[in-house]
């Protein structure tokens, strides 16, 4: 993942211990003073949301804890590798597309960022500018050209 991402990771950690655990420990004991627990819907809901703010806590320890963090901008781009903005076009419609390959906890397609974990990712990695690729992904077969890969800073905001 890039620097942005494993920030981003360690601000939602951070803000699920600091925060979010602190208030649901206040929710808890608040629902706890309404009574009998058996039917305190308060109460179940609090500690539900509780499991799932520690399981989340649990997730982004492990994910940081094996987090590999990479600077694309060290990266060569002469084939389709993380951190490459790859121009394709569509072979069959014409249509040019434009993605950035990056972590998983930073894609977003609607803005041209795609998980390297994704189809499309992997059937591009290791390519050059002017192979023909055959993908298939969910939605079905495509083929594209690849036009360019480069490096272009990504503004995540």
């Amino acid at each position: 993942m890039t620097q942005y991402g494993y920030e981003k990771l360690v601000n939602e950690l951070k803000n699920l211990k600091e925060v979010e655990r602190p208030n649901n420990i206040k929710e808890i004991d608040t629902a706890r003073e309404h009574g009998d627990l058996k039917e305190n819907a308060e109460y179940h809901a609090a500690r539900e949301k509780q499991l799932f703010i520690d399981a989340r806590i649990n997730e982004l320890t492990q994910l940081l804890a094996q987090a590999r963090v990479i600077d694309p901008k060290t990266i060569t781009h002469d084939k389709v590798s993380f951190g490459s903005t790859i121009l394709l076009e569509d072979m069959d419609t014409e249509e040019e597309l434009c993605y950035t390959i990056v972590g998983a906890t930073e894609s977003n397609p609607d803005i041209g960022l795609i998980s390297f974990h994704s189809p499309l990712a992997k059937q591009l990695l290791g390519k050059c500018v002017g192979d023909e690729v055959n993908v298939v992904l969910p939605r079905g077969k495509a083929d594209y050209e690849i036009l360019k890969v480069f490096y272009k800073e990504i503004n995540f905001e």
